[in-house]
């Protein structure tokens, strides 16, 4: 009997801003990080899945970048190797011209502390900590710079508490004290939004929002939730492990009013 023969369905990258647009908006934008044809597939045979295929990405300092896709697209894979939690099995990660995807175990633990900011939807505090202990433990900011770090993110107040004794929305904050007192390069942010109520959540976009419009912060920003996309200057959408859109955002609206 004649075999039939499978097709391969490929997903297309598609620009819905123009190349003119594009190059206007990198002008003078310095590349702090960027992925070349990158892939990782997990399992094996009958369970292998491919994760990412072919992810080619560019990050400018001082922008929110936005990622989105439904679950299994990949977004969060993708957040996981530019952190350098994870190395993919081909292409490159290249942070000052170097390959990070090359380093060994003791130099991506570096990397990771020194120059990457990580913000979890769990907010991955110690319980047995204080909120000001949780952030000490990996900074080397002395008591006044955690107090002042504190007040700037609306925590005044609360440097003795434990996380039980904290809301969910005042958790995340402390989580992202933890994450700016590493004064990170780029701070990357895996559903930060996800375990909270609707006001906290909001809260938390408002606080991300001012930290790259006022602090000039790079920000990754991993979601499933369309809206979000809103406040961002440049948008990524990912599908089985392919970035299939990028585009521009020309009216970027505040956190304050987006709904979702």
């Amino acid at each position: 009997m004649e075999e039939k023969t499978k097709k391969k369905t490929t997903v297309k990258r598609t620009t819905t801003s123009s190349e003119r647009s594009f190059k206007k908006y990198a002008k003078d934008k310095t590349v702090i990080l960027e992925t070349v044809n990158i892939n990782k597939t997990f399992g094996e045979k009958e369970s292998e899945v491919k994760a990412l295929c072919d992810v080619s990405l560019k990050i400018y300092e001082g922008e929110l970048l936005v990622i989105l896709g439904s679950s299994g697209s990949g977004k969060s894979t993708l957040l996981n190797m530019l952190g350098g939690m994870s190395v993919p099995d081909g292409g490159a990660i290249l942070f000052n011209n170097e390959d990070i995807s090359k380093y060994n175990d003791r130099n991506l633990t570096s990397f990771r502390k020194k120059e990457i900011g990580f913000i979890f939807q769990s907010f991955n505090l110690i319980n047995e900590l204080t909120a000001k202990e949780n952030v000490s433990l990996t900074s080397d900011m002395n008591s006044q710079e955690i107090e002042s770090l504190f007040r700037k993110l609306g925590l005044a107040g609360k440097l003795d508490n434990y996380p039980h004794q904290l809301s969910g929305g005042e958790q995340q904050r402390v989580s992202i004290a933890r994450a700016l007192a590493k004064k990170p390069d780029i701070l990357l942010c895996d559903e930060p939004t996800g375990a909270l109520d609707y006001e906290s959540g909001k809260q938390i976009l408002i606080l991300l929002e001012d930290l790259v419009r006022k602090q000039g912060r790079t920000i990754v920003l991993v979601t499933h939730t369309q809206e979000i996309a809103r406040m961002a200057d440049r948008v990524i959408r990912m599908r089985s492990g392919r970035i299939i859109e990028e585009y521009i955002n020309n009216k970027i609206e505040s956190a304050a009013k987006i709904e979702w």
